[in-house]
């Protein structure tokens, strides 16, 4: 007899990525299947990449599947002894459908569980700066949603009994009825200076807040364009957003920077600049592929080395997979002292396990390595190899020989061109023509090379261009492209907080 799967109705939270929780991120990465809504982060599916994604989302009265029909998929990959999570926005059981999914899991009897999730009407308030209770302001708080269901009978929406029952009001998908709600509200007693707020996309990256009073909100809502989602509030706490508002005075709010990195490099850097409040428009332009693999060193080769030089990170993470390959491991180096290019290469080989003995003080590139070995002392006559890209410079290599040392190069990784789809580059470049893009960052020389290849310089003239360090700058001078943010110092810390000072 085959085994019945299980399904989870995991809370998705209100948009912001980093608001799931962690049982929820513990479902999805044992998923087979997927099922997620409309409102669901698409980066939540990145904990997921074993499973099978089926988008079964619906909004603004939009339907891409009936609901009887998602019902149907939960029952039968359950059925096929699959482990399914129901990926809903918010909470699976706050005007979320949830417990209509429940109900035909439970006449099956199929397993479930539910993980909860952080819902947009605490949330929402919370990144506008309004709270919903404050001990001079508000002691209760009423969550109701402004659109019913269609097909009931009768309305079941005692609004008026909120209205004198709660000192705050939450109403959930009410942009359509808002005439309707702040007319019921005005009626059943609730002051025409009352404040009131709507907040759109809340939690997100493109948040806006329009703030008013129940007598003039809806003018305003109409002349801001607002739209779902949408979240409104009712009740004197309104009036605290002023200055408790945080999420939207982070110095990069508003605004989007394009990030060229290698894509397994970008989390890192986009997890600065969204700290800081912008949202990234993730353009991977290079790939780190190994290279040379025949020209690895064998055990006593790195024996006898005095001095190992990484000049990246990327060398570290490929060094250490053609150790684990090549049945080796860090012993190897027992002998032999270690220079890091710059903190971040150090901090990747001490979790590794390995001390660092000399890391430049101020310049993270070749100069600076020459500049610290020069203040550490003689390398005449020492042994040195360098772990490094097969397009790097040679201004290390003949450095150290001009200070009499000895040098091999391990060219270890290599980086290629990432080719986007003409889909892709056509919005990107309509994107940078109309400005919609504030700034477009640069990591290497390749990553400038592969965008200029695809996209040309001329797409770069309405926008900032920010750069890692001279390095990279130098490879767009060279192309005649205006560097107007350069790092210093030369990491993608320096580079954020240089683009928080420009912009």
């Amino acid at each position: 007899m085959k085994k019945t799967g299980k399904v989870y109705l995991v809370g998705a939270g209100p948009g912001d990525p980093g608001l799931i929780t962690f049982k929820g991120i513990q479902c999805l990465k044992k998923a087979d299947i997927v099922l997620y809504d409309a409102l669901v982060n698409s980066r939540l599916l990145e904990w997921a990449p074993q499973a099978e994604k089926i988008y079964v989302g619906k909004r603004g009265g939009h339907t891409s599947i009936t609901q009887k029909e998602i019902e149907r998929l939960l029952i039968r990959h359950a059925q096929e002894g699959k482990t399914v999570v129901r990926l809903k926005g918010g909470d699976p059981y706050l005007f979320g459908r949830g417990a209509e999914e429940v109900e035909e899991l439970v006449a099956r009897k199929i397993q479930f569980e539910i993980v909860p999730g952080v819902t947009s009407a605490l949330a929402a308030p919370c990144y506008a700066g309004i709270p919903l209770t404050h001990r001079k302001w508000s002691s209760s708080v009423a969550i109701a949603t402004g659109h019913e269901d269609p097909d009931k009978p009768q309305s079941t929406l005692r609004l008026e009994e909120l209205a004198q029952g709660a000192d705050t009001l939450v109403l959930l998908m009410a942009v359509s009825q808002l005439k309707e709600i702040t007319q019921r509200l005005l009626k059943s007693g609730r002051k025409k200076t009352t404040p009131a707020a709507l907040v759109e996309w809340g939690t997100t990256l493109h948040q806006r807040i329009v703030t008013g009073t129940l007598a003039n909100i809806l003018q305003k809502a109409k002349q801001s364009g607002m739209k779902p989602p949408s979240v409104f509030v009712v009740g004197d706490v309104v009036r605290l957003r002023q200055s408790l508002n945080w999420f939207e005075k982070r110095p990069l709010f508003g605004k989007r920077i394009l990030v060229t990195r290698a894509a397994r490099q970008i989390p890192e850097f986009r997890a600065l600049l969204e700290e800081q409040g912008a949202s990234t428009v993730d353009l991977p332009m290079i790939e780190i592929v190994p290279a040379n693999p025949g020209g690895f060193k064998n055990r006593m080769e790195y024996e006898s080395y005095d001095w190992v030089v990484f000049t990246s990170s990327n060398g570290v993470e490929q060094f250490l997979t053609r150790l684990k390959e090549m049945e080796m491991d860090i012993r190897v180096l027992k002998k032999a002292k270690i220079c890091a290019i710059g903190p971040k290469t150090a901090e990747r080989l001490k979790t590794a396990q390995l001390k660092v003995d000399l890391v430049p003080e101020k310049e993270f590139r070749a100069e600076g390595i020459l500049q610290a070995f020069s203040q550490w002392g003689s390398v005449l006559d020492k042994r040195i190899v360098l772990i490094r890209a097969e397009e790097g410079r040679d201004v290390l290599p003949d450095g150290l020989r001009e200070m009499g040392a000895e040098v091999e190069q391990i060219s270890i990784y290599q980086t290629e061109p990432v080719k986007h789809p003409p889909s892709v580059v056509r919005q990107i470049k309509k994107e940078l023509t109309q400005r919609k893009i504030h700034a477009v960052t640069f990591t290497s020389p390749s990553s400038v090379n592969s965008f200029l290849s695809s996209f040309g310089k001329e797409a770069l003239k309405r926008t900032k261009v920010a750069s890692l360090g001279p390095v990279t700058s130098a490879a767009l001078k060279e192309a005649k492209v205006h560097v107007a943010i350069e790092a210093h110092p030369y990491t993608i810390e320096g580079l954020t907080e240089a683009l928080v000072r420009r912009l």
